[in-house]
């Protein structure tokens, strides 16, 4: 078991009945004294800024759906209070469902040959998102689940609950219920997992995990894609 860090600070007194009196009210340096012991926190904060998009399985069987859909990825930070180092991922923040398959308006649906127009999907957005203030901020220390190649918070606020995976987004299988940030790196997850257990063995003490939040200024309740799984058109009434 590793011992706890000691915050060491510099003790100064003025009271001639000090056993570490050492002038004529000068109050000069004397000694350093363990004044607590201190526990270091990561910072994961999940941005409002988006950077890009990945495409992720729909893992539905028995539908005709897109084998992946796009998702739309934004700026995620880590930092610890300790190193001060910072890295920069990239996180989805919209977990989409299957609801239903359209055939798009055109041509061949006026001329009612509808087995011939394209077919459009639409996927219901279950996304969890700050009500009320700008940031909201969670204490993630317990619930983190480390596997082979696959590390995961999972918790609840109120009657939502909520999981951020890392590991490959080609083996994550949604449930329905689950609002999803997945991490999104150029080696499957690995890159993430590594900066965290790097940083929970610098900093010694099992670390608090403070997961930071921002509120979006627009969410989708949906959205429609093509056959290939290419974002049409966001649903947002």
């Amino acid at each position: 078991m590793p011992f706890p860090e000691l915050n060491l600070s510099l003790g100064l007194t003025d009271n001639d009945g000090s056993v570490f009196y050492a002038g004529s009210g000068e109050g000069k340096l004397i000694v350093r004294t363990d004044s607590a012991l201190r526990k270091h926190t990561i910072t994961i904060t999940i941005s409002e800024q988006q950077v890009g998009s990945v495409f992720l399985r729909t893992h539905l069987k028995g539908v005709e759906t897109p084998a992946e859909i796009e998702v739309p990825t934004y700026q995620m930070i880590v930092s610890d209070d300790k190193t001060n180092e910072t890295e920069v991922y990239k996180v989805t923040r919209d977990t989409y469902f299957f609801k239903e398959q359209k055939t798009k308006k055109g041509l061949w649906s006026f001329l009612g040959l509808k087995f011939l127009a394209p077919k459009n999907f639409l996927f219901d957005n279950i996304p969890f998102e700050p009500l009320k203030e700008d940031m909201e901020t969670y204490d993630i220390s317990k619930y983190r689940n480390l596997k082979e190649d696959e590390l995961t918070y999972s918790f609840k606020k109120e009657d939502q609950n909520i999981q951020i995976f890392a590991g490959d987004i080609n083996m994550l299988k949604v449930e329905k219920g689950t609002s999803y940030f997945v991490i999104v790196d150029e080696k499957k997850g690995q890159r993430f997992i590594g900066d965290i257990l790097y940083r929970e063995k610098f900093l010694k003490l099992t670390p608090k995990v403070q997961l930071n939040i921002i509120k979006r200024k627009q969410v989708s309740k949906g959205v429609e894609t093509n056959k290939q799984g290419r974002t049409d058109r966001l649903i947002y009434i």
